[in-house]
């Protein structure tokens, strides 16, 4: 069996492989709350064979929101909303997780096909966005330094948020460390100038991720996973570096987190190096330095080319985004290039000439329902 195809237990639960769809923001709700877009969105990467499906950003307070049609988790109104999600993914056999964030200086703003761009206006339904220092991301509005008093309601958040996403029933929790929103934006030196504990050296920048990642896992069922994805370098002279968010990770390990997403930049204006399976290498040094498993994610995009990342990329999962956007049974066809069966019969399909040749089944009902041997 293909590495792409094996199953993956982190704490009580099992992946039935390492297929995972990546997060990634739609940009359609009303008032944080998901709806039937997102229910088939979702489902139907959950019926295309994914192992665990991601959910967007899931914001944790109103004013964490990316824009103003993002989805959320801070009320009870979205538990019911995203339940309604979770019984689709599970009923097609897939896991699902949810990915709680907060978007800091980066909220507020237009969604990417708007004719606007940057921040929304506040009497067009913006709101004021706030930060470890008041430093603005180039082009956004200038936000307000958190207080210490709001870093605290801040990691609150984020636990609420992770009761309310056991309730609504998921299987795993991701906090969002990445792609310059708040966390990031206090782990780099680039966008965190503060002089108290929370600002200066690594380990101070670090610790709002930490108190985050403890509060979360206390909040969270302890047979639940616990996930964190970062950005492992900020692309930019003076900013993060592979090593220092490896060592953060390691510091993560004692407080509960089972695995880390690694993805990269997003808190500068960069010139990132894009190419096929470019940040593999950066999820590989983030698992030989903090001993946790890791997921690798960016232009990964055939069955070939991720079975070799398993297999020799010193990772231990894949996060599939914009090729499951533009297919959402990206796995069957993985696994067709990799030669397994999808009906229970040899590999080769039969010719078209062939005397009585049925047409294959698009996948087994087994694999559905996440009982493949």
């Amino acid at each position: 069996m293909p590495h792409l195809l094996q199953p993956l237990s982190l704490r009580g639960v099992t992946a039935r492989n390492r297929a995972w769809l990546a997060p990634m923001c739609q940009y359609s709700s009303v008032d944080g709350l998901v709806d039937d877009w997102h229910v088939v969105h979702l489902g139907s990467r959950a019926v295309g064979g994914f192992g665990l499906v991601m959910t967007e950003a899931a914001a944790v307070v109103p004013e964490g929101r990316i824009t103003p049609h993002d989805a959320g988790l801070w009320n009870h109104e979205h538990v019911v909303a995203w339940s309604r999600v979770v019984r689709a993914v599970h009923a097609a056999g897939a896991l699902a997780g949810v990915q709680l964030a907060h978007a800091g200086r980066k909220a507020s703003t237009h969604r990417p096909w708007a004719t606007s761009r940057g921040s929304v206006a506040l009497d067009d339904g913006g709101w004021a966005t706030f930060a470890p220092s008041a430093v603005a991301f180039p082009g956004l509005a200038e936000p307000r330094a958190l207080t210490v008093a709001e870093i605290g309601a801040v990691v609150e958040a984020f636990a609420d948020a992770a009761r309310r996403a056991d309730a609504a029933g998921f299987d795993l929790v991701e906090v969002h460390a990445a792609h310059g929103y708040l966390l990031h934006q206090f782990l780099s030196p680039l966008s965190n100038h503060r002089t108290d504990a929370y600002g200066g050296t690594t380990e101070n920048r670090a610790r709002l991720l930490r108190e985050v990642v403890a509060a979360v896992r206390a909040a969270w069922p302890d047979h639940k996973p616990l996930v964190v994805r970062v950005s492992a370098t900020d692309w930019v002279e003076g900013g993060l570096e592979v090593e220092d968010v490896a060592a953060v990770c390691a510091t993560l390990a004692p407080l509960g987190v089972d695995l880390v997403d690694v993805s990269s930049g997003g808190n500068a204006l960069a010139d990132i190096p894009v190419g096929p399976g470019y940040q593999v290498p950066l999820a590989r040094r983030v698992r030989e330095v903090s001993g946790l498993p890791v997921s690798a994610v960016g232009m990964l995009t055939d069955g070939p080319q991720v079975e070799k990342v398993l297999r020799d990329g010193g990772v231990d999962a894949v996060m599939v985004g914009r090729a499951a956007l533009r297919d959402p049974y990206w796995v069957l066809r993985a696994a067709h290039e990799l030669g397994v069966p999808v009906d229970g019969s040899p590999a080769q399909e039969p010719a078209d000439d062939a005397p009585g040749a049925a047409a294959p089944r698009l996948w087994p009902a087994q694999y559905l329902r996440g009982t493949w041997g």
